[in-house]
């Protein structure tokens, strides 16, 4: 049984699928996927999986997912087709069609990552239940299975670490986790791409992290932002975890298919 949406946000929906173009752009892990502890294993539920195929299949409507992930760890959960855009490492990694994808390091960019993480490495190797996961212009810390204090301990110690290796590094806070990048961008800046390469009429942009409110803050007027989770936020419509976001996309199916080619 569908979860009920808030009123507002259904009015919102509706008024967002009567534009005749649209994009809906979306954050992966904790929005249509619950957080597991191995990253690798996450999937969408299966009914937000299959609207996400049928919104994808729909006439002047484009699915993309927008996510701190990698473009090759996106691709492997998301299990969508090639031709859905991604945006991967927050913002950093674009792929906007099979043939269009857009690199997201230089050389000199992956050189200075490799020096970062030979300093990082050493101290998240003490702590058991930590781990890195390797993105193209950085990498992120994840304590998800790391006992609360020793968490916030090795988040600390591997901030200073590597603030003193590369003071000109972009750090960003998550979920369980601390990332490291030498070259700055956003989901924001994400979104901002898909906007201007596909020209939609209106954009939702639905996600439950902090990375998250960079994509929600971009948003237009006539655009719907979605906030999954209690947390504080600039979005105008809130759900509670991803079986409301299954009830959000099944609407969108059943009204997208209203509009005309």
């Amino acid at each position: 049984m569908s979860v009920p949406l808030d009123p507002a946000l259904t009015e919102a929906l509706t008024q967002f699928a009567a534009a005749p173009r649209v994009l809906i752009a979306l954050d992966f892990d904790g929005t249509l996927a619950p957080e597991v502890d191995v990253p690798d294993e996450a999937r969408a539920l299966p009914d937000a999986h299959a609207a996400l195929l049928a919104l994808a299949a729909s006439p002047n409507t484009t699915v993309a997912l927008v996510s701190g992930r990698s473009l090759e760890s996106l691709a492997h959960v998301g299990r969508l087709p090639d031709t859905v855009p991604l945006i991967g490492s927050h913002g950093l990694e674009v792929r906007l069609a099979p043939g269009d994808v857009r690199p997201a390091a230089t050389p000199a960019d992956r050189a200075r990552v490799d020096a970062l993480r030979a300093v990082v490495a050493p101290l998240v190797e003490m702590v058991d239940g930590a781990w890195i996961e390797n993105k193209p212009a950085g990498f992120a810390v994840h304590t998800r299975t790391v006992e609360p204090a020793g968490a916030r301990a090795l988040i600390d110690t591997v901030r200073g670490a590597a603030r003193q290796a590369d003071p000109g590094l972009t750090v960003r806070d998550g979920k369980n986790l601390v990332e490291f990048s030498v070259r700055d961008a956003t989901k924001g800046d994400g979104l901002r791409v898909l906007r201007a390469e596909l020209q939609p009429d209106a954009v939702l942009f639905a996600g439950d992290d902090v990375t998250d409110e960079d994509a929600l803050a971009v948003l237009e007027s006539g655009d719907v932002g979605i906030k999954v989770g209690e947390a504080d936020t600039v979005a105008q419509h809130r759900i509670h975890d991803p079986e409301g976001m299954v009830a959000v996309l099944e609407l969108l199916v059943a009204q997208r298919g209203t509009v005309a080619e």
